[in-house]
């Protein structure tokens, strides 16, 4: 973030975007579409963030379009962000923490989402994987969908159950705090949430992590809200966005030009 700026460029290859692009709704279609970004924002913003959903809909095929495009940030230097949103228990939780954070893995990424909702202990497979190998896991706390309230604003004993995924990812980071440093445990909040933080609570600056922050650009976020939402944590921000530089493609040259911008916007704002 301090070399490329506070941008994350999603790679959401939807049908529509796939048909925008010319590209057929297939698994080389998928590849192009995947690859090009790549090759379009590869070395020129903080991180990508493939959504592993669009991958796995194309079946083995996709999947293995999913382990190139990969293997095609680790070769250009840019951090990966594979949203995959796993949540599960013991061994189930393992196998998924081995399947993205293992070294060597076919589907290793820099770092993975995963949801707390089975409980915040239900994760130490990953977060332990993730600090073994010097990777870093990011923990849906609070999303934008209006159905995730019902879950993250409900009130466990005397907190909501968000404040309290944030208080394990806190803990999680407390050595990297005494260091001087962020924690690998970042927290997915969602940049179109309004006044949740404050009104539950929550102290983003304390949790000590980096904060992977959908919902900038086309889903609305400029200065205001990531100022509502975030305050003083806003330098832990790292904004995501995709339909706001995918929508310029397939042109390689209108996607760098597109994610310079957005990087642009997403660092003033975030002063």
């Amino acid at each position: 973030m301090d070399d490329q700026g506070p941008l994350c460029v999603g790679i959401d290859p939807h049908p529509s975007l796939l048909e925008a692009w010319g590209l057929t709704d297939s698994a080389a279609g998928l590849r192009d579409f995947a690859l090009r970004t790549v090759d379009a924002v590869g070395g020129r913003v903080a991180a990508v963030k493939p959504q592993s959903a669009f991958f796995e809909r194309h079946g083995s095929a996709g999947i293995a379009v999913l382990e190139e495009t990969l293997a095609a940030l680790r070769d250009v230097g840019t951090l990966s962000v594979l949203d995959v949103k796993r949540g599960d228990i013991g061994s189930t939780m393992a196998g998924y923490a081995q399947a993205y954070l293992s070294d060597g893995a076919p589907l290793a990424a820099d770092s993975i989402t995963v949801s707390p909702y089975l409980g915040y202990g239900s994760l130490a497979p990953a977060l332990d994987l993730a600090e073994a190998g010097g990777r870093g896991v990011f923990v849906l706390a609070l999303t934008s969908n209006p159905e995730g309230t019902t879950v993250q604003h409900a009130v466990s004993g005397e907190r909501a159950v968000a404040a309290e995924v944030v208080e394990g990812v806190t803990a999680s980071n407390a050595a990297a705090r005494g260091e001087g440093g962020l924690g690998s445990i970042g927290l997915v909040v969602g940049a179109t949430v309004g006044e949740a933080v404050s009104r539950l609570g929550i102290d983003l600056l304390r949790a000590n992590g980096p904060l992977l922050a959908p919902g900038v650009g086309a889903q609305g976020a400029g200065a205001t809200e990531l100022e509502s939402v975030f305050g003083p944590a806003r330098r832990h921000v790292l904004a995501s966005t995709s339909r706001g530089v995918l929508k310029a493609g397939p042109s390689i040259e209108a996607l760098r030009a597109a994610a310079l911008a957005a990087t642009h916007e997403a660092a003033a704002a975030l002063r």
